[in-house]
């Protein structure tokens, strides 16, 4: 069975940018007011982890973005791996882990309507 179609991940609140000299390997946040699309990224991180599969099955994910030729970087974040995005390229990169059978979490407010 493919694993990836067992996997949830979901967007991390925060947007974070690379670090000054660390591009591609290490991330910081960014404060709200502080957003710079262009050097903006999103976190993805996995809500259904095996346990000891997070980070190789964070690298299947990234590689299924490097094959539709988007750029993304799995890094440790939050004492877990994550997959890092730039913002710009977000909805090409869900749609695509969607495409590989990985469930993407949608923020819920808790609130019922009335």
């Amino acid at each position: 069975m493919n694993t990836l179609q067992l996997s949830i991940v979901h967007r991390l609140p925060q947007s974070y940018r690379w670090s000054a000299g660390f591009a591609g390997s290490k991330v910081e946040p960014i404060p709200q007011s502080g957003t710079n699309p262009d050097n903006c990224l999103v976190a993805l991180k996995l809500l259904s982890p095996e346990e000891g599969n997070a980070w190789p099955l964070m690298e299947k994910l990234s590689q299924a973005l490097t094959d539709i030729e988007l750029y993304s970087s799995v890094l440790e974040c939050e004492g877990e791996p994550c997959l890092f995005v730039k913002s710009q390229d977000e909805f090409a990169a869900t749609c695509r882990l969607k495409n590989v059978g990985v469930a993407i979490a949608e923020p819920f407010s808790g609130q019922n309507p009335v």
